[in-house]
């Protein structure tokens, strides 16, 4: 079988990360992409992973699938949250083992981090301090899937490897008024204030708190590399105790530099106001990513590009609801 054949399972092909990885398979002349939607496989039932599996026979696997969300949704779904991942994973990383897949790459999240990590964080960080908790039960299925993947590794002999990216953003994203990350979220609510003439935008917390960004396109062309790379130099470029790879844009800036350049973009006339009453979360999360750049890897799109792109996914997505 030629190489862009291989039968290739994006799980979460309709989400935010797991289309932008389709489109970078399909540019790169990839043809044999399995993708179910939720109504056609509940990655939750175990049973119906492992039919799913037996038929369709994947070589690689994508675990892009995961139930996401920003603080208020973090906070208010904890046990789905912690639940939804924590199946999901286990049930694909295990038929992947059990129907010898070649190869698995699983997602994780840069809050799997500690609150308090020295900056910019490395991959060993991991374990060695307390969690954020607003989001601490998604971090923690998270941090599951990676050690799933590297004990699969150790037991098995599986090649199974983990990619962790910082806050994504652009095409596909959330921009549910409560449940979306801060990116969408403030997106959102800028063109709502726009359209409406408002005074004044309201953002949560102090708009102290420092966050990295990166566009989703940039994040699947990762995932592609990651993947495509000889299993002998994925490993030369981790540890036992850390056995993934950030991917990040290695620049971060604050959530009120963010609100600014969101209103600029929008075109916003209005003030910024903080609702201090509201959480932070975490002060600071910028990752390094001098592993991924060593394996030659970088990222593309600037910030104030690829939120221009993604305020006009926005607006095509707003025309058509």
């Amino acid at each position: 079988m030629n190489e862009l054949q291989k039968r290739i399972f994006v799980a979460g092909h309709r989400g935010m990360v797991g289309s932008a990885i389709v489109r970078c398979l399909e540019q790169q002349g990839y043809t044999g992409i399995i993708a179910r939607s939720r109504s056609e496989l509940d990655l939750t039932d175990q049973a119906q992973v492992r039919a799913f599996f037996a038929e369709e026979k994947p070589q690689e696997v994508y675990v892009a699938a995961a139930k996401v969300g920003g603080i208020h949704a973090n906070n208010s779904y904890p046990a789905e949250f912690i639940y939804s991942n924590l199946m999901v994973e286990a049930n694909l990383i295990h038929e992947a083992w059990r129907t010898s897949v070649a190869k698995l790459l699983f997602l994780g999240s840069s809050c799997i981090y500690p609150r308090l990590a020295q900056q910019p964080m490395s991959e060993d960080a991991l374990l060695t301090g307390k969690l954020e908790p607003t989001n601490e039960p998604y971090a923690i299925a998270k941090i599951a899937g990676i050690k799933l993947c590297e004990s699969y590794n150790r037991q098995y002999g599986c090649d199974f490897r983990s990619v962790m990216p910082t806050n994504l953003y652009g095409p596909g994203d959330n921009y549910h008024p409560e449940n979306s990350h801060v990116l969408p979220a403030m997106i959102r609510r800028f063109h709502e204030a726009k359209l409406n003439d408002a005074p004044a935008v309201v953002i949560w917390g102090t708009g102290s708190p420092k966050r990295e960004f990166l566009y989703v396109d940039d994040m699947a062309r990762a995932c592609v590399h990651v993947m495509d790379l000889p299993r002998e130099t994925y490993a030369a470029h981790t540890e036992v105790m850390a056995s993934h790879i950030n991917v990040g844009t290695g620049e971060d800036l604050s959530i009120a530099d963010l609100a600014q350049l969101v209103s600029d973009v929008v075109g916003y006339q209005g003030s910024i106001q903080y609702d201090t009453s509201k959480p932070d979360g975490t002060p600071r999360k910028l990752l390094d990513i001098s592993r991924i750049r060593k394996l030659g890897w970088q990222p593309e799109v600037a910030l104030r590009e690829g939120i221009a792109n993604a305020y006009e996914d926005f607006c095509s997505e707003a025309l058509v609801a």
